[in-house]
Parts: structure tokens; C-alpha cells; sequence
């Protein structure tokens, strides 16, 4: 603290040696004064320095009064009201009015000038202008004539144009040319009894030829599912409405009882080599086979199913009777099989039939049918869910549908006469 303040007191006197004029300090200044007060008092003031206060004396203002509240606009009265006002007396001043010195108040001041003042105000009548007395001008009728005829002329036009899209759409809805073909209708046709449905068929039938009876069965089964394929052979009463031709395939014994039957093809392993190699088409209708024969197939087994023609011991043509079973095929025994979307065709006859020929042959394959029914097929029912419907129908004529209980009676009375 020594050495510092013996610095301090250097340079300040360093400071006042060079110019003492240009740097003051607080403390010289006040030394000086002071030194010098005593000798100047008589003659000159005290000066102050800067660094004394300077006094702040108190400033007081005015309180600035409360502006008035404001008052409503005077509005200065219509002549009508100035008018009203002279005709209507004065209210009595009091005694101390302006003849006295003194003037009215607020409130009577505003009694003279709001009081209510009601006069009946009339108006002038006005009566509406006749024709003959507003003449319009001779070019605004032209004006008017023109804008009726422009007028009249453009809902002209838009009638015509409204005719000619009336006349286009019902060209649009017209045909043409007359519709040869009748529309199809949703509407299921009537069921025919089978007496009535085959004297149908007999009067539709105008083909030059002897045209074939056949019927036309839809099961309710699934054709996918093959355990469930119907299949089965019919023996007709009154004969097949066909011929069939007819090869046995057998040797020995058995081949010379198939050509006393009146078999019309007979052979053995030769005649599988002239089919396998392709120099005989074995032109027939049936295909019958002995056991001992039917390994030996084996090379023409595809030939055979492709014209349906492959020996089969469900259908009676693969078996050791071949004398018994090609009597039975002369007698009119028919095979039928259920085709794709489980439809069964079959003939049943010739137009040339009579009524009664073609109802027993229709009963006898109705009969075969049900007995072919699948044993999985779980109805109660004889036809329930399994003959969905059944047509008869000529070669060149149109179907006829037959009602299931006139079927189920033919079938029944087929039965009782042939079978009992």
C-alpha cells in the first residue's frame, strides 16, 4: 500500500508540473479554493464547482379539473317544427322568468323544445294513367313489335329443334325389321303327363324319316364325384329303336356259340393284331369279351375306350355268357350312362310306335333307373333329389318336359306286368 500510494503522489506531481491548466483534481481544486477563500471573500463571491449539488427546488402544478360530462347535440329544428312551435303557446314562465332577470332552466328548456307536436299530414291523390292518356311513341311500338316477333321466332325454333329429338330417340327405340325369333321367357314351361307328352311328340314328328323316341334326364348328382356315376342297361319290351352291330372277341368253343347268336364280328388274338396295327377299324355298335380274352385287350385298350367300345362287366358285355347276352341285345336291350353335367340320354323307341309301346318302354327305363341309383345319394324319397327333370323329345322335334308322378306311375306299372 506504501509503494502505491508513493506512486500515486509522483504522478500527480508530475501531472502538475507540465500543465497544471489542463488537469484539475477533485482534491487541488478544493485545496485551491480553499486556500484562496479567505483572501477573495471580502471582494468576490464563492464559485462552485461542478462537482457540487445544485439544490432541486419542489414544482407544483394546478389540478387539472374534471371535464364535463357531454352533452347531446343540439339539432336544429325543421321549419315544420319552428312553425308548430310559434302556433303553440309558451308554457307560463314563472314569476322569476327573463321578464325578471332570471332565465329558464335545463328542464324547462327541454319541456319547449321536445314537446310532441302531431299534425294530420295529407297526400296528394294519385290516380293510375288510362291508355288514351300515356300515348307511347310510335318508335317504342316498333321496338315492341320487333322484340314479340324475335321472341315468337326463337320458341318457334325451339319447338322444332324439341320435335327432332323426340323423332330421333323413338327411331332409336323402333326395330327395324321384324323380330323372326321370339324373345326367350323366364317363365318355366307347363309339365306335361307322359300319355299327353308322347301324343306330342308323335304330332311334331314331320321328318320324311322314321325318327327315334328319345328321353332325357337330369340328376341332381355331382358329376365330379365318381363313385356316384350312374350307369346301368335297360332291356326294352318293345325292341331298341336301333340295330346293333355287334364283335365277340373269343377262341374255341365260345366263338362258335357268338356266330350262332348272330354275332356279326368274331375273333381271337389275331383279330387284336389286325386292330392294334391299324388294317381292321372294327366297324360296330357293341363289343363283347370272354374273361380268357380279356388280358389280350390291353394292346387296343385305348382304341376301344375312345369309340366307348371297351368290354365293361358292369354293362353284362365282358362275360362267359355271350349266347345269353346277345339274345338279350336283339330283344332291345340298351346301356345308358350318366355324360357330363350329369345328363342321361337314351332311346327309348320309334315315332312308329304306338302310345302304349313307347309308355311301357319309358316305364321300363324309368324302372332301370332307379335301381342304378347310387347307394351314397342319401334321400328318402325314390326321385327326391335324384331325377331333377325329364324331357322326351323326337330326332328332329322339340322337347317336351314330363311330370316326375306320371313317370313314377309308367315305372310302377312296368314293374307289375313284366317283373311279378
Amino acid at each position: 500500500m506504501a509503494t502505491l500510494r508513493l506512486l500515486l503522489s509522483q504522478a500527480r506531481r508530475h501531472c502538475l508540473t507540465k500543465n497544471p491548466s489542463q488537469f484539475h483534481s477533485p482534491l487541488s481544486l478544493t485545496s485551491h479554493n480553499r486556500s484562496f477563500s479567505s483572501s477573495e471573500s471580502d471582494s468576490n463571491p464563492p464559485t462552485r464547482t461542478p462537482f457540487e449539488s445544485v439544490p432541486i427546488q419542489p414544482v407544483s402544478y394546478p389540478v387539472k379539473p374534471k371535464d364535463p360530462p357531454p352533452r347531446p347535440p343540439v339539432t336544429e329544428p325543421s321549419e315544420t317544427a319552428q312553425s308548430l312551435r310559434q302556433q303553440q303557446p309558451l308554457p307560463p314562465q314563472p314569476a322569476d322568468g327573463p321578464e325578471s332577470g332570471r332565465a329558464w332552466t335545463r328542464e324547462e328548456a327541454r319541456y319547449v323544445k321536445d314537446s310532441p307536436s302531431i299534425t294530420p299530414v295529407s297526400y296528394p291523390l294519385r290516380v293510375a294513367p288510362l291508355p288514351e292518356d300515356k300515348a307511347a311513341p310510335a318508335a317504342e311500338e316498333k321496338v315492341n313489335v320487333e322484340m314479340e316477333k324475335e321472341r315468337r321466332r326463337i320458341e318457334a325454333e325451339d319447338q322444332l329443334r324439341m320435335r327432332m329429338v323426340r323423332a330421333v330417340e323413338e327411331e332409336k327405340m323402333k326395330v327395324p325389321f321384324p323380330m323372326l325369333i321370339k324373345p326367350k321367357q323366364n317363365e318355366k314351361p307347363p309339365l306335361f303327363d307322359l300319355t299327353e307328352a308322347i301324343r306330342q311328340v308323335k304330332a311334331n314328328a314331320k321328318a320324311k324319316f322314321d325318327e327315334s323316341v328319345e328321353a332325357h334326364v337330369r340328376l341332381g348328382i355331382d358329376s365330379k364325384r365318381t363313385e356316384l356315376a350312374v350307369r346301368g342297361t335297360v332291356i326294352l319290351p318293345h325292341g331298341a329303336p336301333k340295330a346293333v352291330s355287334v364283335a365277340v372277341f373269343a377262341e374255341g368253343a365260345e366263338a362258335e356259340e357268338a356266330k350262332a347268336a348272330g354275332a356279326d364280328i368274331v375273333g381271337g388274338k389275331e383279330l387284336i393284331e389286325e386292330i392294334a396295327s391299324g388294317n381292321n377299324k372294327l366297324k360296330v355298335d357293341k363289343c363283347f369279351s370272354t374273361p380268357g380274352m380279356a388280358p389280350h385287350l390291353g394292346k387296343i385298350a385305348q382304341y376301344l375306350r375312345k369309340r366307348r367300345l371297351m368290354p365293361d362287366k358292369k354293362l353284362g358285355t365282358l362275360t362267359s355268357d355271350i349266347a345269353g347276352q346277345l339274345k338279350e341285345l336283339r330283344r332291345g336291350r340298351v346301356e345308358f350312362k350318366m355324360e357330363s353335367k350329369a345328363i342321361v340320354h337314351v332311346g327309348v323307341g320309334k315315332v312308329s310306335y304306338t302310345e302304349d309301346s313307347l309308355r311301357e318302354n319309358i316305364g321300363a327305363f324309368m324302372n332301370s333307373l332307379l335301381l342304378a341309383k347310387p347307394a351314397g345319394l342319401k334321400k328318402t324319397s325314390k326321385y327326391a333329389g335324384y331325377v331333377l327333370s325329364v324331357h322326351i323329345c323326337s330326332t328332329m322335334g322339340p322337347g317336351l318336359p314330363v311330370s316326375i308322378q306320371s313317370l313314377s306311375k309308367a315305372a310302377d306299372n312296368y314293374t307289375k306286368v313284366h317283373l311279378v
